[in-house]
């Protein structure tokens, strides 16, 4: 089956890559991607453009070709397999430059329109009479054997008919279009067919498949994950922007980039473990359109559209649109979930060096509260994993709306400036009866009622610029930020209501009217900001080294307290800090390299203790080495990292009172982390990792030192293989599994109680069928096969039980 290859400059970087297997025939790239047919001289009138690409596999030439010329390039899959193109720098126009690279190569290019073109082989020279053989159908003759396909090379993670498990390019290391294999950082990726596959709708779905990142109970349902040790709080990054507070819906997430360690040289205030960052969909200017319906177990119903395509006829406008409806109940007790997604978004391209992008997010989620079961012994309480201890027909209601607009222009080939702005709004309506503390069997509950108002906005500029000086070249990124966010709570009734037994729970009416009326006596104000400058230069020393080095200055402003000085008065604290990184690369082949960095990170205070008391800024060191592979031309990749990590100012959840933190003193994580994702033969699909971690409180004044660090296992992994049969009799249908397993992990910080270690079994299996341009999947998951009970903690009170057996069911039409 022929894979056509569609490289275009609005994918930032489409390196073809041959597939599997023999391919055979060079035609239908105009009936794939919809481009007319009609050869059009793309000579007349045409610009000379400036290009330097030196020789090197066609493939990636053309790569380069595409990114220089803005214009687009088909070709059969195998068409550039084994050869390489000629050097080429200079001003030359799109035909000529293109002549100059194919110039000792046998293939030749054939323009179809002002900045489309096809690249196929030469015909064999004609017989000594001068005469060609000719099919008495040509046209029949072809046709019998062609056979379109819609595959897409990995590096071209955002076209919606991608595929591939494995990624060659993530922007969340530098914030550049550097390769991952020349990068000395370790960023793992999970693409959007993993997510698809897995059946993912939850952020904590897709990052199971990522080495040494454990998801943390976060009571109201904000994603909170622990990553190499030590907890991320409820932080994520969109887009490279950072979010807090948030619960991430996927519907309009391309794929989701796990930054392994301290990344305060480009984020600022980051925690040293690493940090998450989901990338979203963008509009693109060919059409695609899908509807999909879930349904599953505990009523769980879940309706998504995605489409996006061409406003105008030439592209330059383009739009995309995401929804998704969730309801759902549970396997827990008075839970049911109701939520609405939407993202629209728009690209504008008014001339090829400039584009605008503007999306807007609203989300909006009603639940209740859900404070988990309490540890009883060393252990969780041995009740019913669906009992509730949170008072029924209570429900919070959670509105978000984000903005996000950002424009970027082409000084030229080499220099690059982006801008813009991110706004996000939410507000929350609390109606909480929650778990506060257990004594004994007894658990002590209080109201809070009230709202929580969370506004944030972010304003970047970044200035990316290659050049060369005494034959070293330098990728370099200059770069500011202004991040704020304020949380306001204007007046929230907390107060304590009737206890509950463990064992043996009674609910008792509580009158809602009269807790509404009683007099609002917690005022809650947090106000974080800081301005930053940073640098980056990443230098190419020959053609096997790269040098990366950084820094950024912060000068932070945290604000946090209650309003009432009953309780502790509101305090500011200042603080400013420069965080550097150094990291060096060696790829002693084009399928291997070896890397090793040093960096540090500066973090502003985290919360306050129990009497009011602010902590001092938290800073962290690493040192990191590791090795990565790139096989099958991109198709499969791996690495394996061994980390040293230590944190200072280390704070924790109050084992005492879980609205409070304590301060540990500082903490260390070490370990060895191994990825693979990718395929390994034609039908095979992979995505795996293991993770051993140790970690330990190593300075403490109150009997802590030597305990373990909260919810972090000691050994941790998992593994997912798909299956996609290539026999004409079964092609089409799908087959896979997952294991996820994890060692024994404590509760808190003070190692009290623990969950024992377990392996949970997931099951797939799909079957896509063509209907002329549209294809129908119907997809089944099986989760928790073996219905394994384990918990996702957060302290004595609060902890989460996995979903139990979970039937998960599709249909997916795509056109």
């Amino acid at each position: 089956m022929p894979t056509i290859r569609h490289l275009k400059f609005a994918t930032a970087l489409c390196l073809a890559r041959p597939p599997f297997g023999r391919r055979n025939l060079a035609l239908a790239a105009a009936l794939a991607f919809c481009v007319p047919t009609l050869s059009v001289g793309a000579e007349s009138g045409a610009q000379a453009v400036q290009f330097d690409i030196p020789a090197q596999d066609l493939a990636r030439a053309l790569v380069a070709f595409t990114a220089q010329s803005h214009v687009q390039v088909l070709y059969e899959g195998d068409l550039a397999q084994g050869l390489r193109s000629a050097p080429l720098k200079g001003a030359y126009t799109p035909e000529r430059a293109l002549k100059a690279l194919l110039a000792a190569t046998p293939v030749q290019a054939r323009f179809t329109g002002q900045r489309t073109v096809t690249l196929e082989r030469k015909a064999p020279a004609a017989p000594s009479g001068g005469r060609t053989a000719v099919p008495a159908d040509p046209a029949a003759a072809t046709l019998e054997t062609v056979v379109v396909s819609a595959a897409v090379p990995a590096s071209d993670p955002g076209n919606p008919r991608n595929r591939n498990y494995a990624a060659t390019d993530a922007t969340t290391a530098t914030k550049t279009d550097m390769p991952i294999m020349d990068t000395p950082v370790s960023v793992l990726v999970v693409p959007r067919q993993v997510m698809q596959d897995q059946q993912a709708y939850r952020l904590q779905d897709a990052v199971k498949n990522v080495s040494g990142v454990q998801q943390r109970f976060s009571t109201g349902g904000v994603d909170r994950f622990i990553v190499r040790g030590f907890d991320s709080g409820e932080v994520q990054y969109r887009n490279g922007v950072r979010l807090a507070g948030l619960n991430i819906d996927l519907a309009n997430v391309q794929r989701v980039e796990v930054l392994k360690g301290p990344a305060s040289v480009l984020y600022g205030r980051a925690e040293p473990g690493g940090l998450i960052n989901i990338v979203t969909k963008r509009p693109r200017s060919e059409p695609y359109y899908a509807l999909e319906q879930r349904f599953g177990s505990y009523g769980y119903y879940r309706t998504q559209v995605d489409a996006t395509g061409p406003v105008t006829s030439d592209g330059r406008l383009s739009y995309g649109f995401d929804l998704s409806y969730l309801n759902a109940d549970s396997f827990r007790d008075f839970m049911r979930t109701d939520r609405v997604f939407l993202a629209p978004s728009l690209s504008w391209r008014p001339v090829d060096s400039t584009e605008f992008n503007l999306t807007v997010e609203y989300l909006n989620e009603d639940r209740p509260y859900d404070s988990g079961i309490p540890a009883y012994g060393n252990r969780v309480a041995k009740v019913p994993i669906s009992r509730q201890y949170d008072q029924p027909g209570l429900r919070d209601n959670r509105e978000h709306v984000l903005v996000d607009f950002n424009w970027s222009h082409h000084f030229n080939e080499d220099w690059k400036f982006t801008n813009g702005v991110v706004s996000s709004s939410q507000r929350t309506r609390l109606n909480e009866l929650y778990s506060d503390s257990v004594s004994g069997s007894e658990i002590s509950r209080y109201t809070w009622f009230g709202h929580s108002n969370t506004d944030m906005v972010t304003v970047y500029g970044n200035l990316n610029g290659k050049f060369d000086t005494w034959g070293v070249g330098h990728n370099v990124l200059l770069g500011a930020e202004y991040y704020s966010i304020e949380t306001k709570e204007p007046g929230s009734r907390v107060y304590p209501v009737d206890t509950i037994d463990l064992f043996r729970p009674v609910f008792h009416a509580v009158d809602i009217n009269a807790i509404g009326a009683l007099r609002p006596n917690t005022k809650y104000v947090n106000n974080e900001s800081w301005s930053a400058l940073y640098f980056q230069d990443s230098l190419a020393l020959g053609d096997k080294f790269h040098l990366l080095g950084g820094g950024r200055y912060d000068w932070a402003t945290v604000t946090s307290g209650y309003d009432d000085p009953a309780v502790f008065k509101t305090d500011t604290l200042r603080d400013s800090h420069f965080s550097p990184r150094v990291g060096l690369t060696y790829r002693p082949a084009e399928w291997l390299s070896v890397y090793g960095q040093w960096v540090e990170s500066f973090g502003t205070s985290n919360g306050r203790s129990v009497t009011g008391q602010p902590f001092q800024p938290q800073t962290a060191t690493q040192y990191e080495a590791g090795v990565k592979t790139e096989l099958f031309d991109g198709r499969f990749t791996g690495s394996v990292v061994y980390f040293n990590l230590t944190k200072d100012n280390l704070v924790t959840t109050d084992p005492n009172n879980t609205r409070f933190s304590i301060a540990v003193g500082e903490a260390r994580s070490q370990g060895v982390e191994f990825d693979v994702a990718g395929k390994i033969t034609d039908g095979l699909s992979l995505i795996g990792n293991y993770a051993y971690i140790e970690t330990a409180v190593t300075k403490d004044f109150s009997g802590l030192q030597g305990k373990r660090l909260p919810y972090a296992p000691l050994h941790s992994g998992s593994v997912w293989l798909k299956y996609d049969f290539q026999e004409d009799l079964l092609k089409g249908l799908s087959l896979g599994g997952g294991v996820f397993v994890a060692d024994r992990r404590y509760g808190d910080v003070r190692n009290s109680f623990y969950d024992p270690g377990y392996a949970r079994l997931d099951l797939y299996a799909a079957y896509r069928h063509k209907l002329g341009p549209t294809s129908l999947t119907t997809q089944l998951n099986l989760n928790n096969v073996t219905d394994t009970e384990y918990f996702n903690m957060r302290s004595r009170t609060n902890n989460q039980p996995a979903e139990p057996l979970t039937v998960i069911g599709s249909l997916r039409l795509e056109y």
